[in-house]
């Protein structure tokens, strides 16, 4: 996510759900460049993450032994983030999570962000 593999100004708009949990919060500066840097003026990112303070550390997935952890964010810095590389931040906004039987219980956030024209 940090070197995307596509000229600038290509793309018309990227959804990104959950797809940074994985980075630690340093990383996210040079990702969120690289995603301006590929939107087309006026393209817009939906972006989703789990928002917070901290990392959690799973062992088991679906029945499966694993060594991930899934990285929160608060979504105050996120947006400062993105308004660092260059987008607007149009709208910000979090829900509670859906019951255990659903998904993993936490706080989710998700971020529309454009490029200005």
């Amino acid at each position: 996510m940090g070197h995307l593999d596509l000229d600038d100004a290509s793309l018309a708009g990227i959804v990104a759900f959950y797809a940074i949990v994985k980075r630690p919060q340093s990383s996210l500066e040079r990702v969120f460049h690289e995603i301006e840097r590929v939107l087309k003026p006026g393209g817009f990112l939906l972006l989703s993450f789990h928002a917070g303070d901290r990392i959690v550390r799973e062992r088991e997935l679906w029945g499966h032994a694993i060594s991930m952890g899934f990285h929160f964010f608060g979504p105050a810095a996120i947006c400062a983030l993105l308004t660092n590389a260059g987008l607007t931040v149009e709208e910000a906004l979090e829900r509670g999570s859906y019951p255990p039987e659903v998904e993993y219980q936490s706080t989710r956030a998700y971020v529309f962000a454009r490029k200005p024209y």
